[in-house]
């Protein structure tokens, strides 16, 4: 029997892969999706972005953490709080996206393949499952969408189910007394924080000298002092060099001597992608470091019918950029003349506690670039409804061009960063402003007002750098005094 053949091969039901597919099949192409586990959704619906921040909110609401900075009151978590109630709810959500994704495929037409997809040149493709004969597919495009699993250092004991990575925390089977969590990255963070917060005894070891080197200094000096009030033990330029198991507790020696006793190790030390079993030499491709797969500008990888998008080709890994990374990788495949790139300036949500996310340049780019920039800062709890919601901890950054107040970058840390970055995410793409944010009538009171009074107190300090240029220097200053809760600024 001859192969079956469609316009597109998809591996991997992810948000790269659901989407890639989705994006062909509106355009009438003939698609296939492979997916090797028994549920869709990838690591995003299954064991990453959805799952972790389900169970942020569910450590959040158990522990009562949001209320702790409201007057009068005083909440604790419950006393005998199970693994089976932490779950819960994430579980649900779980369910939910796999229902929306299955609907999704059927509304586009795309045929669903079920088994482990290996290729045999470089337009066909090989189906096992144990269940069913070998199936060979072919395609004019293969989308590679086949994501990233933790990379596990050898050091740690996984046979032991006590020792834990990114995706096999989900089956964690009791809350521990005290945890263990190697790597200070995005995963890491977020993890020790909604730990921490159901009253867990975390320390956190990060083998570089400062948290998420990526965000604004600021940001994540703010981060780290958070994490400590809440209890967390961040130890900088640290590293685990052996591990010793018992059956009480581990004990976990670091490079630099210290011993550590704990019940529970959660390893987050990044992630490697999942090409081990495509069989990449037969379609004439050689993975890069970590199983990752190299491509150009439009997600061609070196061979130019092939694609590749999502956690597979490495940073930025996240979900929205992935969707956008195979849209734009289908639309060139086909030659849709539709969406012809990801969008240049991206969001970045960590949701740690409290939330951090940023889009645009920071001051160490600026700086290194010698773009002259100042920056205004408005803080959380100078803001009506910072008050209300008892945000005693945030604040926003604007970055602006010193000469012409242009919006260069976006710096928020503190509760729903993740969405009031998209205000001005927006305004940087539009080009815009200060004028924007001066000009802007935002509901009151809101969040959103922190975006003017960040801008006024960039221009206030626009004005002093003009009245005293030498003795403030050519940018704003590394450490932007706080804006007071009354008149923040002469120009309000």
């Amino acid at each position: 029997m001859s192969p079956t053949h469609y316009d597109l091969i998809v591996i991997g039901s992810g948000p790269a892969g659901e989407k890639g597919a989705a994006q062909a099949a509106y355009f009438g192409r003939k698609v296939a999706l492979i997916e090797r586990e028994p549920v869709l959704g990838g690591a995003a619906a299954n064991t990453g972005t959805l799952p972790s921040k389900t169970l942020r909110e569910t450590a959040l609401y158990l522990s009562g953490f949001r209320q702790r900075g409201l007057y009068g009151v005083n909440m604790t978590l419950k006393d005998q709080v199970t693994a089976r109630d932490f779950l819960y709810r994430e579980r649900q959500v779980q369910h939910t996206e796999h229902m929306r994704i299955i609907a999704n495929l059927r509304r586009h037409d795309i045929q669903l393949y079920k088994g482990m997809a290996s290729f045999t040149d470089p337009h066909t493709i090989r189906i096992e499952n144990r269940d069913a004969t070998p199936v060979n597919l072919t395609a004019e495009c293969i989308l590679i969408a086949t994501g990233s699993h933790p990379f596990r250092p050898t050091v740690f004991p996984f046979h032991d189910a006590r020792v834990y990575d990114s995706d096999t925390i989900l089956n964690l089977h009791d809350i521990p007394r005290e945890m263990l969590v190697v790597g200070g990255g995005v995963i890491g963070c977020e993890y020790a924080c909604m730990f921490a917060a159901l009253g867990i005894r975390v320390t956190l070891l990060e083998g570089r000298d400062r948290l998420l080197t990526f965000l604004d200094p600021e940001i994540a000096q703010l981060l780290t002092r958070c994490m400590r009030d809440m209890g967390i033990d961040v130890r900088f330029n640290e590293s685990v060099a052996a591990v010793a198991a018992a059956p009480a507790e581990f004990t976990a020696t670091t490079a630099s001597g210290a011993q550590l006793a704990v019940d529970t190790i959660l390893v987050a030390a990044g992630r490697s992608g999942n090409t081990d079993k495509l069989n990449l030499t037969a379609a004439g491709l050689t993975p890069a470091k970590r199983g990752l797969i190299d491509v150009n500008a439009h997600y061609q990888t070196a061979v130019p019918h092939i694609y590749a998008a999502g956690d597979v080709i490495g940073f930025p890994a996240l979900a929205a950029t992935s969707m956008e990374q195979a849209r734009v990788a289908m639309v060139h495949a086909f030659d849709l003349k539709y969406k012809t790139r990801v969008a240049p300036i991206l969001p970045y949500g960590i949701y740690t506690i409290p939330e951090c996310s940023m889009a645009g340049e920071t001051q160490e780019s600026l700086t290194k670039a010698g773009t002259p920039f100042v920056a205004g800062v408005a803080q959380y709890d100078a803001n009506a409804r910072g008050q209300i919601i008892g945000a005693r901890n945030g604040f926003l950054k604007l970055l602006f061009a010193r000469d012409t107040m242009k919006l260069l970058g976006v710096h928020v840390i503190g509760e729903q960063a993740s969405e009031l970055v998209h205000i001005g995410l927006v305004a940087l793409h539009a080009g815009a402003t200060a004028d924007l944010f001066i000009e802007t009538c935002f509901n009151y009171p809101t969040l959103g007002e922190l975006y003017k009074y960040a801008t006024y107190d960039a221009l206030g300090r626009r004005a002093k750098l003009r009245a005293s240029p030498d003795a403030v220097g050519e940018h704003a200053a590394e450490k932007p005094p706080r804006i007071p809760a009354v008149g923040v600024t002469a120009q309000t």
